[in-house]
C-alpha cells in the first residue's frame, strides 16, 4: 500500500512561546475553526466559565500556566493537523523541547505588548538548530504595543531569523481596525470578542480598491503607506525559504478575540511541511516506507484519575499502526500488542484503529515504556534527538503520612517516568531525592502526589551542584569508589549509580582524583548503552 496520499493530508506541528503570550488561547482558537469545539474556553477569565481544552490537569486551571503538552487532533480544509500545545514555562521546558523532536514545523507566539521575551529566544535556539519551518503569531493587537516595523527588527535581530510580514494590523490598542493579508489580498475587520467562529473577511483586489475606504476611513493612506514600505524593504516571500528554517513569515491578530486566526490558519495548511524523515542510530527512516516505525515522546500518567491510566504517546514515523497488530519493543527486545489506542483532544481520548505518519497515538502502559523507546514492525533500531537533561534544582521527599508510603512511592515513580523530574535514592538511610530543572516543577509534583496519590508530602532543599551518573570499566574500582564516597551515592529508578556533588569544586576534584570512574553529565549514555545492546541482539 502506498501511504502518501495519507502522509500528504497530514500537518503536525506545535504551539511555543513564552508564559501569558496567548499560545493556549490560539490552540482553542485553532480547534474553535476545525470544528472540535463549539465554543472556545479561557485559561483565565471570570466572563467564561468553560475551561480550556489542552489545560486540563487541575492545576494548570487553578494556575493559568500550561505545565504539560496536549495532544490534540481535528481535521481542516481536508487535512488532518495534529496540534501539540506545549508549556510555556522555562520550569517546563524539557517537555517542550521532546514535543519539537516529534513534530514537522512550529508556530510561536509573540506578545505585541512585550515583544521577544527570555524563553522565546530559547525556544527559537532549539528550532535554528533543528532548521524547523516556523510561523510567527504577533498576538494581542487590541492592546497597545510596540509598533509593527519594530517588532520584526525585534524579532530578526534577537532570533537571528530573517522575517517576512504575510498579514499587516491596521492600528492597534482601542483603535484596532483589523488586519490586511499581505499573501492573499483580503482584509479582515475587526469585531472584538470572539468565543465563536465569525467570518468578517472581505476580498479585496488591491490597494486602490474602494472596499478599504468605504470600511477603514481614515486608516485606509496608512495601510496603503505600510504595505509600499513592506513590499520595498522586504524580499518576496517564497516557500523554500520558509520550510528550510530560513525565514519566518509573520502574522498579527488578537487570539482572544479570535481576529487573525484564520488568516494564519488558512495560511499554515497551505504552506506547512508534511511529515519528514527521522534519524535513527541505523539509518533514517522514511514515513512512505511500508513497515510502521514510532517514537515514544512523552508519557502522561494519570490522565484519566479514576482510572489510574498511564499513556505513551507516540509519533508515527512511517508505515501504518494498527490496533490489535504485534509491535516490537526494541529496547525490550518484546513484542506488544495494543487493543485500545487512542487520539487526544486534551484529556477526551476515542479510540483509533490505525494512524498514519504524522499521528500521534496514546497508548496504555504498564510501565513497559520510557521517553525515546521505539515501536516497528521487526526492525531493530532506535529513534535518535530525544533530549534527556541534567537536574539543576534538589530537593529531599519526605513522607507526612507513613501509613500512605506505598501510595507515594508508587507516585513519584509513575510522576518521575513523565520525564520532568528524577528520582535518586540515597542507599544510606534509603533516601528519597527528587532532581528537576526549575522549582515550580515540586509544587507542580506536591500538588499531584496529594490530589493524585493521596499521598501527603513535602519537599526540603538540599544543597547539591550536580547528579553525575558514573560508569567504569574496573568493577573493583567503581566498588571502592562507591564505598569511599558512600554518603553520596545514589541510583536512578533503572538502578543506574550516580555520584552526588555538592559543588563544582567538590566534582572537579572528584574527576580528578577517580580516574578510572567515567563521569557522565545526563541519562544520555543509558541509551547509547540501550543501543549497543540492541545492536548486540541484531548480531
Amino acid at each position: 500500500m502506498d501511504y502518501r496520499d495519507e502522509i500528504q493530508k497530514r500537518r503536525t506541528f506545535a504551539i511555543i512561546s513564552h508564559p501569558d503570550a496567548g499560545k493556549t488561547t490560539l490552540t482553542e482558537k485553532f480547534l474553535l475553526f476545525g470544528g472540535a469545539i463549539q465554543v472556545a474556553g479561557a485559561v483565565k477569565s471570570n466572563k467564561i466559565r468553560k475551561s480550556t481544552s489542552s489545560d486540563f490537569m487541575d492545576i494548570e486551571r487553578q494556575r493559568g500556566i500550561s505545565v504539560a503538552t496536549s495532544v490534540m487532533g481535528f481535521d481542516y480544509s481536508g487535512l488532518k493537523i495534529n496540534l501539540l500545545d506545549t508549556p510555556g514555562h522555562k520550569d517546563f521546558a524539557e517537555d517542550t523541547y521532546r514535543t519539537l523532536t516529534a513534530v514537522d514545523s512550529v508556530i510561536l507566539v509573540v506578545d505585541c505588548v512585550k515583544g521577544v521575551e527570555e524563553q522565546t529566544e530559547r525556544l527559537m535556539e532549539v528550532c535554528r538548530m533543528r532548521k524547523m519551518p516556523v510561523i510567527i503569531f504577533v498576538n494581542k493587537l487590541d492592546r497597545e504595543g510596540k509598533d509593527p516595523f519594530a517588532l520584526l527588527d525585534e524579532l530578526e535581530a534577537t532570533l537571528s531569523i530573517r522575517v517576512r510580514p504575510l498579514s499587516w494590523p491596521i492600528s492597534m490598542g482601542t483603535s484596532f481596525q483589523g488586519v490586511y493579508n499581505l499573501y492573499n489580498k483580503s482584509l479582515a475587520l475587526f469585531r472584538p470578542g470572539g468565543t465563536t467562529v465569525a467570518d468578517e473577511v472581505l476580498a479585496v483586489k488591491n490597494l486602490d480598491d474602494p472596499v478599504l475606504d468605504r470600511n477603514l476611513d481614515n486608516y485606509a493612506a496608512q495601510l496603503k503607506e505600510d504595505v509600499a514600505l513592506i513590499e520595498g524593504a522586504y524580499e518576496p516571500f517564497a516557500v523554500k525559504d520558509y520550510l528550510d528554517g530560513a525565514l519566518a513569515p509573520v502574522f498579527f491578530g488578537s487570539a482572544v478575540n479570535n481576529f487573525g486566526v484564520k488568516e494564519l490558519l488558512d495560511t499554515f495548511t497551505e504552506i506547512a511541511p508534511i511529515p519528514g524523515s527521522r534519524p535513527t542510530d541505523q539509518r533514517m527512516v522514511d514515513p512512505a516506507e511500508k513497515n510502521f516505525t514510532g517514537v515514544v515522546f512523552k508519557i502522561h500518567a494519570n490522565l484519566d484519575p479514576r482510572h489510574r491510566d498511564r499513556i505513551a504517546f507516540v509519533r508515527v514515523c512511517s508505515g501504518k499502526f494498527e490496533r490489535n497488530k504485534m509491535f516490537l519493543h526494541t529496547r525490550m527486545n518484546k513484542n506488544i500488542r495494543f487493543t485500545s489506542p487512542a487520539s487526544f483532544m486534551g484529556a477526551r481520548k476515542s479510540i483509533v484503529d490505525e494512524a498514519f505518519p504524522g499521528d500521534v497515538v496514546g497508548l496504555y502502559d504498564t510501565g513497559h515504556f520510557k521517553i525515546g523507546d521505539t515501536l516497528t514492525e521487526g526492525e531493530k533500531i532506535m529513534f535518535q534527538g530525544i533530549p534527556s537533561f541534567s537536574p539543576e534544582v534538589f530537593k529531599v521527599l519526605v513522607n507526612l503520612d507513613p501509613s500512605k508510603s506505598k501510595q507515594l512511592s508508587k507516585g513519584i515513580a509513575q510522576l518521575t517516568d513523565e520525564g520532568v523530574a528524577q528520582l535518586f535514592t540515597q542507599q544510606q538511610g534509603n533516601r528519597k531525592i527528587v532532581g528537576t530543572v526549575g522549582l515550580l516543577q515540586f509544587d507542580v509534583l506536591q500538588y499531584r502526589l496529594e490530589h493524585e496519590y493521596n499521598a501527603a508530602c513535602r519537599f526540603e532543599p538540599l544543597a547539591l551542584f550536580k547528579a553525575c551518573w558514573i560508569t567504569a570499566d574496573d568493577e573493583g574500582a567503581m566498588e571502592k569508589f562507591c564505598q569511599f564516597k558512600a554518603d553520596r551515592i545514589a541510583v536512578d529508578k533503572d538502578g543506574n549509580l550516580v555520584f552526588l556533588a555538592e559543588s563544582e569544586w567538590t566534582l572537579r576534584n572528584m574527576i580528578e582524583a577517580a580516574p578510572e570512574i567515567t563521569f557522565h553529565f545526563t541519562s544520555e549514555f543509558k541509551r547509547k548503552m540501550q543501543n549497543s545492546k540492541a545492536g548486540n541482539v541484531r548480531s
